[in-house]
């Protein structure tokens, strides 16, 4: 079972529907993974042992019947725990939410899995609300990195890429706001999409999408695997008639686009935290073997990608986080963990008058307009995912590091999609990924050139020798 554990998703699901092994022995198998090691990475907040393994029942029984099965049937997967599974209680990781009512129904992603025959097998963990880089919460603890427990997986998805990364699910769903889905995939080695800015429906993620920080987040996948983020999308990209800010634009098949045509541009250094030794090497191998494939490849950066940092801190914090506060006050969130209080800290200086706001609107319009131009010459833009590998724990809301998570906040601020796979370590064996941004809609083009990249250089690699 260890080798059908380290498969993709789709793999899994290719020997499910083939009868090589049952779903309720895939399910088994996952759920024996996950209680083997949760103890040392912390990453599961709740198991659905009972309904995962009806489900599992109900996909053996189709397939004894002779019904067709999809690509994913029988296929466990895991949801951070922002993100609504029926009957469940989705804390968002705050104190104020640990004995909320039970969920009355699925996220809109999360019920498009299930019908897919999908099997909802885990919550994950998170930080407090979701507002850190590390995920550390006074309900659960703290997440750690399978790569080195002594440091963070990321935030704020961090639960679901330490639990992805060590086989424990094959793909789950995260969100992302400055990063959340991209920083810990990236920190834990495996890969993930943040998809266009009104791509998929966030119905039923916790907190809901509301207020001027909507236009930055997106749900979006993570999987060991890009294989698996390609079956994903298709199933996942579509309104739900709920969340008006979702639009039907067709989703493109990312096997059509020809990566040996493409244009990069790609660059180590946004002007704000420059990048580590490792990483700036990661991502000139990077572009060196899009090169080789036939892509045409420039060293350029987007002019003013530099403002960055600021305009990110400035779009969440205009009331200096006192939204942010009413929402805890409201629920009972108190106390708040430590690193939420220093994360609301750094919003202070940002605070502004309603004239201010207009004003920072003004900056973001024109650092959306800068950036799209750039893409007239590019099909893709390449860089680190974060100036470092995985952090200490602890360390995230350190200046020094903290604007090091300014290359994922980019693609918040303009809305396009971008992708993160693994393409190399550190000298300590630290995963460390590559970001792939592509223009508007075209998730087709940063998964093709993420698959590319993850064929070329390897991708996801197990944890070392470790004994769990």
């Amino acid at each position: 079972m260890t080798g059908v554990l380290s498969l993709s998703g789709t793999g899994q699901g290719r020997l499910v529907r083939g009868g090589q092994i049952s779903a309720v022995e895939l399910v088994q198998a996952h759920l024996d993974r996950i209680e083997q090691v949760n103890p040392a990475i912390n990453a599961a907040v709740e198991v659905l042992r009972e309904p995962a393994l009806c489900a599992a029942q109900a996909t053996d029984r189709r397939r004894a019947q002779g019904a067709r099965l999809g690509p994913l049937d029988g296929v466990p997967f895991s949801i951070k725990d922002s993100i609504a599974v029926a009957g469940t209680v989705c804390s968002a990781g705050t104190v104020g939410l640990r004995h909320a009512p039970p969920c009355a129904e699925d996220a809109t992603l999360v019920r498009r899995l299930r019908d897919s025959g999908a099997v909802p097998i885990v919550r994950t963990n998170l930080p407090d609300l979701l507002f850190a880089f590390e995920s550390d919460n006074l309900i659960y603890g703290r997440t750690n990195n399978p790569y080195d427990l002594e440091r963070t997986s990321g935030g704020s998805s961090g639960g679901e890429a330490a639990l992805i990364a060590v086989c424990g699910s094959p793909f789950g769903l995260g969100s992302d706001a400055a990063g959340s889905v991209r920083l810990p995939a990236h920190f834990c080695g495996i890969s993930s999409i943040k998809p266009t800015s009104g791509r998929l429906p966030r119905t039923g993620h916790v907190p809901q999408a509301s207020g001027w920080i909507e236009t930055l987040w997106q749900i979006g996948p993570m999987a060991r695997y890009v294989e698996d983020l390609w079956t994903l999308m298709p199933i996942l990209a579509r309104s739900d008639g709920q969340d008006f800010t979702c639009v039907d634009m067709p989703y493109l098949d990312p096997a059509h686009f020809d990566v040996t045509r493409a244009r990069v541009a790609f660059f180590t250094d946004n002007g704000i935290a420059p990048a580590s030794a490792d990483t700036v090497t990661t991502v000139r191998r990077a572009a060196e073997a899009l090169a080789r494939a036939g892509a045409l490849i420039e060293e350029r950066r987007p002019n003013g990608i530099e403002q960055t940092y600021d305009l990110e801190m400035k779009l969440i914090g205009p009331d200096g986080g006192d939204g942010l506060r009413q929402f805890l006050r409201a629920v009972g969130s108190d106390p708040v963990h430590p690193l939420l209080e220093r994360w609301l800290a750094k919003l202070e200086p940002c605070r502004t008058t309603v004239s201010g706001f207009a004003g920072y609107w003004a900056e973001l319009d024109r650092f959306r307009a800068r950036m799209f131009a750039f893409l007239k010459d590019y099909d893709v833009i390449l860089s680190p995912a974060c100036a470092t590998p995985a952090l200490p724990h602890g360390t995230s809301t350190e200046d020094r590091n903290f604007r090091g998570f300014s290359y994922t906040m980019s693609y918040n601020l303009t809305g396009w999609p971008a992708a993160v796979v693994r393409c190399g370590e550190s000298a300590s064996g630290l995963p460390i990924g590559v970001q792939i941004a592509a223009r508007p809609w075209r998730e087709d083009v940063a998964l093709a050139v993420a698959r590319q990249l993850e064929q070329e250089l390897g991708g996801w690699k197990p944890a070392g020798s470790r004994s769990w």
